[in-house]
């Protein structure tokens, strides 16, 4: 899996992913993230438009992260899943926790509200 963060606006980060999210690579995208809940409000899109595959090891970093994000009154939401990725968030039930959007766009847009 790669990672890149790009800043949309002074409060928004796109975590943008790549490859496959998986016990191997669960370690990066943990490090990433905690970097960006170092942030003091914690507004995370996570764009998932490149990420081929996700397991449930990798799903929990995102669970994981979400009590700190919380805390600090900031929020992370995913966009551009593949229909494999969708399947997968809405079985396990990720969208009762985090807005899950069609376009990296549409989440930034929904910032604004």
């Amino acid at each position: 899996m790669q990672a890149a963060v790009t800043d949309h606006r002074a409060d928004v980060a796109v975590l943008h992913l790549q490859g496959e999210l998986d016990a191997d690579t669960a370690g990066q995208l943990h490090a990433v993230l905690a970097d960006l809940l170092e942030r003091p409000v914690p507004r995370i899109v996570v764009d998932l438009s490149s990420l081929k595959f996700c397991d449930s090891v990798g799903l929990s970093a995102f669970i994981t992260s979400k009590e700190v994000i919380s805390a600090r009154g900031g929020w992370l939401s995913f966009a551009g899943a593949n229909q494999f990725l969708a399947q997968l968030m809405e079985n396990v039930g990720l969208g009762r926790y985090f807005a899950i959007f069609p376009e990296v766009d549409d989440a930034i847009a929904a910032a604004q509200i």
